[in-house]
């Protein structure tokens, strides 16, 4: 069972989503404390899960991957081997960044990111048009970042 957390625990998962490279030196210093039982806290809050996992955050656009869309699917017919075999095509597909699972119109929302809207046609007709089960996509697409913020509001 997960120990509760305390305000420094919190401090530490704040700091480290504003900036995860810091190192354990830093990151003491940023919630006062020394960095023995700062490095063991962080250890802590890994093997409890509270720390999934390290990223570096891309700039799409010098990467050529520019063109965000946010791609509602509706499968045909819905059950568990049908959701299962989905997902599973839709992990393999290197454009969606994020799917999830939803409830209304449709069964499914995918991040997807295009070099431009060419590569996102070639995408939809030759990848998500090859998976049997879907039945209809709308897809909407991104003009400007308004707010992007990969964090959890703690």
């Amino acid at each position: 069972m997960s120990e509760v957390l305390d305000e420094i625990d919190m401090q530490i998962l704040r700091t480290l989503q504003r900036n995860a490279k810091l190192t354990t030196k830093e990151l003491a210093e940023a919630v006062n404390l020394t960095p023995t039982p700062v490095f063991e806290r962080q250890k802590r809050l890994e093997r409890q899960g509270y720390i999934q996992k390290y990223v570096a955050l891309l700039d799409a656009e010098k990467l050529n991957q520019g063109l965000l869309v946010f791609c509602k699917v509706k499968l045909k017919q819905i059950n568990h081997e049908i959701a299962e075999s989905f997902m599973h095509r839709i992990y393999r597909i290197p454009e969606v960044t994020e799917c999830y699972n939803t409830s209304g119109a449709y069964d499914y929302l995918l991040k997807v990111r295009a070099r431009d809207m060419k590569q996102y046609q070639e995408f939809v007709l030759n990848k998500l048009g090859e998976i049997d089960s879907v039945g209809s996509i709308e897809s909407t697409f991104v003009m400007s970042e308004v707010k992007n913020f990969h964090g959890i509001n703690i």
